[in-house]
């Protein structure tokens, strides 16, 4: 993995399969793999960091969408009207990154977050059976308009993009967790995608770490996604609730050393 020493590689390693294992459940696997790689990397240009940890990623998300999808078969027209906006918002934010301050998106995203942590523990029924809400049309343009607008925040800034993508997949459109899931998985492969081209058009990824990295996180992604589908609806929303808890605390103590 080019010239970092080898115990930074075993960090970086253990850290990327670990991330794989969690995003594949609920989401969230940022909150580990990108600190690491800013801990690890530390003299390397934030804008790197952010697409080598994209590359990392995408394969871990894609390989653990694609497992859901052989048990999991969600609403093609939503999950496809979900995706699509969420690449272009993704590619639009991600050209934006290094231009705007995102230290001043934390307070906001940090109220979000409390939020969707408090909503999910006040409702222990949310996301246990699936009741779709609205008529086919409305959850189609709901998945466009909540995909865009995600897939721009995944792209320029992130924390927390998989519990967004989770809380309107089950509190507006009525999904169960664990199909919710499989939905999310797919939309977050496409922003991943999305930011990765505009990252690597501007030749800001170490693409001999972020493949590396990316094994790790497959085979994370592949045990984490199996035990999902095993544990359904119950398991992941127990870890979405920690991995939201975590982004809370994560995003409070960098906007608390901020000002």
């Amino acid at each position: 993995m080019g010239d970092i020493a080898v115990t930074t590689g075993i960090f970086l390693v253990a850290a990327s399969f670990f991330a794989g294992f969690v995003d594949s459940i609920a989401g969230g696997g940022g909150l580990i793999q990108l600190p690491a790689l800013l801990i690890g990397l530390p003299k390397t240009e934030t804008v790197t960091v952010l697409g080598t940890n994209k590359l990392a990623s995408v394969f871990g998300t894609a390989t653990a969408a694609g497992l859901y999808r052989r048990q999991i078969k969600p609403e093609p027209k939503v999950l496809i009207a979900m995706a699509l906006p969420a690449f272009i918002g993704s590619a639009a934010g991600a050209s934006l990154a290094s231009r705007i301050p995102t230290a001043s998106m934390r307070p906001i995203v940090l109220i979000l977050l409390i939020v969707v942590a408090i909503y999910t523990w006040v409702k222990p029924d949310l996301g246990k059976i699936e009741v779709l809400r609205h008529h086919s049309t409305r959850r189609v343009q709901i998945a466009a308009f909540s995909g865009i607008v995600i897939g721009f925040y995944d792209g320029i800034f992130g924390p927390g993009t998989g519990s967004f993508l989770m809380l309107v997949l089950v509190a507006s459109l009525g999904y169960a967790f664990i199909t919710a899931s499989a939905i999310a998985k797919v939309v977050n492969v496409s922003t991943n995608l999305g930011a990765l081209v505009i990252f690597g058009i501007n030749g800001a990824i170490i693409w001999q770490i972020g493949l590396a990295l990316g094994v790790a996180n497959v085979l994370g992604a592949v045990i984490g996604a199996r035990l999902a589908i095993r544990g359904g609806s119950t398991l992941v929303r127990k870890v979405f609730l920690l991995v939201t808890i975590a982004l809370i605390f994560k995003v409070g103590i960098d906007t608390f050393q901020s000002f």
